[in-house]
């Protein structure tokens, strides 16, 4: 099981306000803060930290939502955030018949994702 992961950003206020915004329908928030670095989580734990000043390669990060309506909710959140559309809510059903993401952007270019695996009844 992951712990967390690092995420690093050319501009951290910029990024926190993203990624609290962004990522508030999946319950995250800001957890911890640092000169150079932030940490979200949901829950209490910080399990995604953004960190500033270090070189930026884009990264796909993937979190689960209990629901396909909070995928929903997560992309546009996201979108109203200032992200990017890099794939709307839907199927993909080449992953496999119930997984259900959405695709977003962030102002750096990190493919944030929100997916349910659970199937849909209804």
């Amino acid at each position: 099981m992951i712990d967390h992961i690092t995420l690093h950003v050319t501009d951290l206020d910029r990024a926190v306000a993203f990624y609290q915004k962004a990522l508030a329908p999946l319950g995250y928030e800001v957890i911890m803060k640092f000169p150079q670095a932030a940490g979200l989580g949901a829950g209490g734990k910080p399990d995604l930290w953004l960190g500033a000043g270090a070189t930026v390669q884009p990264t796909h990060v993937a979190i689960r939502a209990a629901t396909r309506k909070l995928v929903d909710a997560f992309y546009e959140a996201a979108i109203a955030a200032g992200g990017k559309d890099n794939g709307k809510p839907g199927v993909r059903a080449h992953y496999h018949p119930s997984y259900y993401g959405a695709f977003v952007l962030c102002p750096d270019g990190h493919n944030l994702e929100a997916v349910c695996h659970e199937a849909y009844l209804g």
